[in-house]
């Protein structure tokens, strides 16, 4: 039998055997827009509903999968800089203000996105590789959805015997930024949620909810950019073969419309009602998933 002489062929998975349905990537895109901004997990979430579509198959038609769920993100992240973007061109005018209070408050918010922002690179970059393989299945996501569950609900019981917090975006420094970003590492393990980890760090912070829910999305805007530009970068070729470029701009469409409706609705949600609603949406979410995807027999 004669051997393959194109070593490159035998190496390369199969992205070019499959490309996404858009149906498919509408649904995925919705997901992640509707979300992103909750603390229920976005790539908990998508990694579920790609299961329950089948989306696995070939293993690169699964990298194809898992770097469309991330580029997606992109569609959030336009819907989060335009739902903020007027504090954030008030901000930008602050830098360059002559009124001292407008430019410390701008400064401010700056360098505590900064601080928040680092921790979650450093983690991302050095664990990036262990994270996708063990950790992006049903299984991870069920656990990690219900310990975060349980989590939740415990932080707002605990801040209902307290005096409510009263802390503003304003308000926040850069060591309290910093355990805002400690707590944001929680959330690369998938079903974490990257909304519940920075709005328990904000909230234990002594930020109000809707403070600690501005500052986790405003947070979003720079780690989901570093996040989508650097599997872009990596996994450009796998997005290219493996998903289409209308599937992807279906997906970011999606993504971008669902994105905006959720952060309306949520904050007004959070701020009446708290975590609780969301802490138990996360344990039901778990036995579902334990029930349908991991209960099924071998």
């Amino acid at each position: 039998m004669a051997k393959c002489q194109n070593f490159d062929c035998c190496r390369r998975p199969a992205y070019t055997a499959w490309t996404m349905d858009i149906l498919h990537a509408l649904v995925l895109g919705i997901v992640e827009g509707l979300t992103e901004f909750v603390p229920v997990s976005s790539t908990g979430h998508l990694i579920l509903v790609s299961a329950w579509l089948d989306a696995g198959g070939t293993p690169g038609r699964k990298a194809a999968n898992d770097a469309f769920d991330i580029v997606i993100q992109a569609g959030a992240l336009l819907a989060c800089i335009g739902y903020y973007a007027p504090l954030l061109i008030e901000r930008g005018k602050g830098l360059i203000s002559r009124d001292e209070t407008a430019r410390q408050q701008a400064r401010r918010l700056v360098s505590c996105l900064a601080v928040a922002f680092v921790p979650v690179v450093v983690v991302g970059l050095l664990f990036r590789k262990q994270i996708k393989a063990l950790l992006f299945g049903p299984a991870p996501v069920a656990l990690a959805l219900a310990i975060g569950g349980v989590a939740m609900i415990g932080v707002e019981l605990w801040f209902r015997r307290r005096p409510p917090p009263t802390g503003q975006l304003v308000d926040l420094t850069p060591r309290s930024a910093l355990v805002v970003g400690l707590f944001q590492c929680l959330s690369l393990m998938p079903g974490t949620s990257r909304s519940m980890a920075t709005l328990v760090g904000g909230m234990l912070s002594g930020l109000d909810r809707k403070a600690a829910a501005d500052f986790a999305f405003l947070l979003a805007i720079p780690v989901l950019g570093a996040a989508t530009a650097y599997e872009l970068l990596k996994e450009w070729r796998i997005l290219v073969d493996g998903i289409g470029a209308p599937a992807i701009a279906v997906g970011l469409v999606a993504a971008f419309v669902a994105g905006w409706a959720s952060i309306s609705v949520f904050i007004r949600i959070l701020s009446r009602v708290g975590l609780i609603p969301f802490g138990v949406y996360r344990l039901i979410a778990a036995a579902v998933v334990w029930m349908t995807l991991l209960g099924q027999p071998q």
